[in-house]
């Protein structure tokens, strides 16, 4: 089989540029270290209400300015559906799913995680300023998905 001189130069060229590109990728990945996720805490997604802490979900104070917030996202709702806090405080959200896959995004903050059935998702953010803000599920979980969203006041 017969290949043109000028075809023969673009599949090389192609091909160099697949090595060149999965090389960058490569060195990238071993010089910021970067790794899959570990540490994940995995979760019985039938036993989410009976599972320490998420049998109380809600807030809880750590120290003065530090929280843990726990969150179980289910069809249609999050619990807990709101939860306050004074300006300024350190908040780590925990969130799990009993059922289906929900997203967890808090409108103007950068928190922005998945719960996932079976999987214990988490995510630090500081309130630095208050007022109201939105938590909305960003993953299309069924017919009432768009009535899926939280509180958290900051005050």
């Amino acid at each position: 089989m017969h290949i043109h001189r000028y075809e023969r130069w673009w599949m090389m060229f192609g091909i160099a540029m697949l090595i060149v590109f999965l090389a960058i990728i490569g060195v990238e990945a071993i010089v910021d270290n970067m790794n899959p996720p570990s540490g994940l805490r995995a979760i019985d997604p039938t036993r989410v209400a009976q599972t320490p802490p998420f049998d109380h979900p809600g807030l809880r104070n750590l120290s003065p300015g530090r929280y843990e917030a726990y969150y179980i996202a289910q069809v249609f709702s999050f619990n807990p559906s709101s939860i306050t806090l004074p300006v300024g405080s350190t908040v780590t959200f925990y969130v799990t799913s009993p059922d289906v896959v929900h997203g967890f995004y808090i409108a103007r903050t950068d928190v922005n995680m998945m719960a996932v059935p079976g999987w214990v998702n988490s995510d630090t953010h500081t309130f630095t300023r208050g007022g109201t803000y939105l938590l909305i599920c960003h993953e299309y979980c069924g017919a009432g998905h768009q009535n899926m969203f939280a509180k958290i006041e900051v005050r």
